[in-house]
């Protein structure tokens, strides 16, 4: 019997969103991949795959030589924003 793993590795996607009006703020989004697992999840495990999902668009877009500092600094905020809200969490 062949047993396949159809489970994504990571539950959340980071996208960096800005396009709602012009001048607009941007800021990092969030999607949850479809997987019966994410909706076991609680409060604690949710932020702490966001923040995943943030060191990973961080790495993309230091790998591959993305020129928008802004961008960067607003993933980078994120962070450390999950960060503090993971340590408040119990």
């Amino acid at each position: 019997m062949n047993v396949i793993e159809t489970e994504q590795p990571s539950s959340i996607i980071a996208k960096m969103c800005g396009c709602t009006k012009e001048n607009s703020i941007k800021k990092v989004t969030y999607t949850m991949v479809d997987s019966y697992h994410s909706l076991c999840l609680d409060k604690r495990e949710i932020i702490f795959e966001e923040l995943n999902a943030c060191e990973r668009l961080l790495k993309y877009a230091t790998d591959y030589n993305i020129d928008d500092e802004i961008d960067k600094k607003y993933i980078e905020s994120e962070i450390a924003y999950l960060k503090m809200i993971l340590d408040l969490i119990p």
